[in-house]
């Protein structure tokens, strides 16, 4: 029989992994979102843009807002290491989409 702690830490370790999962899902939709405008004239309007840095933002909070439980694997510690590179990332070619709607 498993110990009440080993349940538990076991639950907390996949409810962990969920959330790790819907961020990183966020992120590449974002991303799509930021690749489909660097591509189409026009597409960064105020609203867009502001939205946009708004979802950024959120993400990068909830993605450095994360302590990583001493229970974590290496594996758990690279990807929240990799996700929070694809935040600056994403971020990065946000303002080149946004820089390039200044231009025109």
């Amino acid at each position: 029989m498993s110990m009440p702690k080993d349940d538990l830490q076991n639950e907390m370790v996949e409810a962990w992994r969920t959330y790790l999962d819907a961020l990183e899902k966020s992120l590449n939709l974002l991303d799509a979102q930021i690749q489909e405008a660097s591509e189409m004239a026009g597409t960064c309007t105020n609203e867009w843009c502001e939205a946009t840095q708004h979802v950024i933002d959120e993400l990068s909070n909830s993605l450095f807002s994360i302590s990583e439980p001493h229970w974590s694997s290496k594996e758990d510690e690279q990807r929240i290491k990799r996700l929070k590179r694809r935040v600056h990332d994403l971020y990065a070619n946000y303002r080149d989409v946004y820089k390039q709607a200044g231009s025109r």
